[in-house]
């Protein structure tokens, strides 16, 4: 593994490939939907159609106001967000019956960098449980010395191999693409906050947790950084 840095430019444009993929499912549906509208006259398809866009515009707003807080810059000239918000989003894009999620996070405002990394945290959660699952969001401490705890149990519950050496800037080879700059961009913001993140698995269950960097520091020696199942 290599130490990994990219410019401004190719991180922009990594970040905007994921964008786009995350939403380029739900407004293809959206388009398939319209076009059996134009084409279909039986009343029933009609009916699929209409319920085929409604919920794939609402699956595809959700996403959008994920990756606004997620990615972005929330639309707000303050340097704090409130986690409420951070709440809604997450539940709005996780909506659906193959996952729970166990909020309890206060609800305060908190400085933006931490919203952005909880909300990047939890969208490895989200992707460590495939099969869908159960996630727990806690946090501990308050804004100069907050800790994050992220639980995703589910079967088969695993992160990819290489999500622990993304999250420390850490690459196999000197090429970066849009589905690993997310698990990048968390460890950017992550060093943005004075957190280090460590990633363990067992298993159905993945544990994902910021701490401040000098409480990680002082872990014993023989306490692994990261594991993964």
């Amino acid at each position: 593994m290599t130490q990994f840095s990219l410019d401004a430019l190719d991180l922009a444009a990594l970040l905007s490939s994921r964008v786009c993929h995350d939403v380029i499912s739900p407004v293809g549906a959206i388009v398939n939907g319209l076009e059996v509208l134009e084409e279909e006259k039986d009343a029933e398809m009609r009916g699929h159609a209409l319920a085929l866009i409604k919920s794939s515009a609402n699956e595809a707003s959700a996403r959008l106001q994920f990756c606004r807080l997620a990615f972005g810059a929330a639309g707000s000239k303050g340097a704090s967000i409130d986690t409420g918000d951070a709440e809604l989003v997450t539940r709005q894009l996780l909506a659906d019956e193959r996952t729970q999620l166990n909020w309890s996070v206060p609800r305060v405002l908190m400085s933006k960098n931490k919203v952005k990394l909880l909300l990047n945290l939890c969208l490895l959660a989200d992707g460590a449980i495939p099969r869908g699952g159960v996630i727990s969001i806690s946090s501990t401490g308050e804004e100069d010395k907050i800790a994050f705890k992220i639980e995703a149990k589910g079967t088969n519950a695993r992160v990819a191999a290489n999500i622990p050496s993304l999250l420390v800037g850490e690459a196999e080879d000197a090429s970066m693409d849009a589905r690993a700059i997310q698990p990048y961009y968390a460890g950017l913001v992550a060093k943005a906050c004075g957190l280090d993140v460590t990633v363990t698995s067992e298993p159905e269950l993945v544990t994902i947790e910021a701490k401040p960097a000098e409480a990680a520091a002082a872990k014993p020696a023989d306490q692994p950084r990261s594991a993964v199942a």
